[in-house]
């Protein structure tokens, strides 16, 4: 990664399409973390002010594209998803039942606050939202808004503090995920005693 940061630094015209490539990857559930684009984009939009707005399109499509790369995939392969290795280690019915039930309860807000919990869930939302047959245009409205806020919320805070940031929002990540974990965890209990008693 210290590779590509040098790379771009010094070919700072591409910056915007090399961290949108890399994002789409992400898509495919490889390993490219949205939140070190997203700081390497704000780190070097403060370096170089006058490529702020390319730097912030750059990024924030490539969240984008590739949070619709995740839902077609769940469209196209469906249940099929779970016998592949790639995916299963991430995605299995259960947590898919559990997002399920919160995108037809809480609809956008789930997307909100999907996009602040680290770990894979947010790919797991995209992915179910495509499974379960989310209508493509829906799906694209809400997570339009959500990738506005939670790319504008990070890109702003990197673009201001820097690296002090990064522990800051380690430790926020860790309570949203501790939180989202019980969450999952008192769900399938209580939906186990639900199946036991009818």
């Amino acid at each position: 990664m210290d590779e590509f940061i040098l790379f771009i630094q010094q070919n700072i015209h591409i910056a915007p399409y090399a961290i949108f490539g890399l994002l789409l990857l992400a898509g495919f559930n490889l390993p490219v973390s949205e939140d070190l684009m997203l700081f390497i984009s704000a780190t070097l939009a403060a370096q170089y002010p006058d490529q702020l707005i390319p730097l912030f399109i750059g990024v924030f499509m490539g969240v984008y594209w590739s949070d619709v790369i995740s839902f077609y995939l769940g469209r196209i392969l469906g249940p099929h998803i779970f016998k592949i290795k790639f995916f299963a280690k991430m995605m299995n019915p259960q947590k898919v039942e559990w997002f399920k039930t919160n995108i037809e309860k809480y609809g956008i807000l789930t997307f909100i606050i999907g996009r602040f919990i680290p770990f894979g869930v947010r790919n797991g939302i995209f992915l179910t939202s495509g499974i379960t047959g989310v209508k493509p245009i829906k799906f694209c409205i809400y997570d339009f808004i959500a990738a506005s806020i939670s790319t504008s919320v990070f890109f702003t805070a990197y673009y201001f503090i820097g690296l002090p940031m990064i522990e800051y929002i380690k430790k926020f990540n860790l309570i949203i995920f501790i939180i989202f974990a019980l969450s999952v965890l008192i769900f399938l209990i209580v939906r186990k005693r639900q199946k036991r008693h009818a």
